[in-house]
């Protein structure tokens, strides 16, 4: 199967503009990219005493003041300029969302941009921005699980409706309908209760961060999540998140990402913290020319 890459839209910070995500997204494309994809957060607390997951010191990388797009819009904009890329979420943070808003909102975007949707999702990791929403931080797993339930039933179901512990509705309409029937789902996390979940409830694994070496035991815990589940592992997608750094090793970033294709993945998601335009454009333009041609 074709290993295929993915690039992290510039949707914080001062390249969050309209002028460069038009931009950056017509070069991926033209560059032969296969995805683009939107990170959320809806606010960022002045005051977070919740430990950041994916740095050494724990601490949000962004100050409170700092643009930060909402990732559905943000692709709403660029699938009106591009053709073909697919367009992701790397994770929607599901307690930020009513689900059957969610819902509306990824199929019209997957009706906009004709079955080019993927929906990453994950749980989320800050209390103080979860909270805000009315979901307890503690259960904010179960809460997630009857979310996706919710999707697929209004995706699916010609009267959806629906009643479970947080959410309930009666037979309504719900149009327009993903184009493929429904969106894929590739859910995020590394914990035993979230490798259970995206054995129970997703089409791929989004894995952010993790180098080979750390995938191989969260492969393992995935394939018995599978069997507890009755599925086998390989019916999931499984994708991987990486750091892309401005002056990248390209002897060591085939290695890894080889690494990684044999352990089953098949789509890497790269993100580059530079927020210059050309900047960007030049890490992602040198990638496809030195790394992903020996691939």
């Amino acid at each position: 199967m074709t290993l295929e890459f993915g690039c992290h839209l510039p949707v914080y910070g001062p390249a969050a503009t309209r002028e460069t995500l038009l931009a950056f997204a017509r070069r991926m494309e033209a560059l032969g990219y296969d995805s683009l994809w939107a990170s959320d957060h809806v606010v960022i607390p002045w005051s977070i005493a919740s430990k950041y997951p994916y740095n050494e010191t724990g601490d949000f990388p962004l100050p409170p003041s700092a643009t930060f797009l909402e990732p559905l819009t943000a692709l709403a904009l660029v699938a009106g300029a591009t053709e073909r890329i697919r367009l992701g979420t790397t994770v929607l943070v599901l307690p930020h969302r009513h689900p059957v808003l969610a819902a509306k909102m990824l199929a019209t975007l997957d009706h906009l941009a004709p079955g080019r949707v993927i929906l990453g999702a994950g749980v989320g990791w800050m209390r103080e921005e979860i909270e805000i929403f009315g979901v307890d931080y503690a259960r904010r797993g179960a809460w997630s699980d009857e979310a996706l339930r919710i999707m697929k039933t209004c995706w699916r179901e010609e009267r959806p409706s629906f009643r479970g512990e947080f959410v309930s509705f009666a037979p309504l309409g719900f149009a327009p309908k993903p184009r493929r029937g429904a969106i894929p789902i590739w859910i995020g996390g590394h914990t035993p209760r979230a490798l259970r979940r995206v054995a129970e409830l997703g089409d791929g694994w989004h894995a952010a961060f993790a180098t080979a070496e750390k995938l191989k035991g969260g492969l393992a815990a995935l394939a018995a999540a599978c069997r507890a589940a009755g599925r086998e592992l390989k019916s999931l997608t499984l994708s991987a998140r990486l750091g892309l750094p401005a002056r990248h090793d390209v002897g060591a970033l085939v290695r890894e990402i080889r690494a990684l294709a044999e352990l089953g993945v098949r789509h890497v998601i790269l993100e580059s913290r530079v927020r210059d335009l050309a900047d960007m454009n030049e890490i992602y333009e040198r990638f496809a020319h030195d790394v992903r041609a020996k691939l």
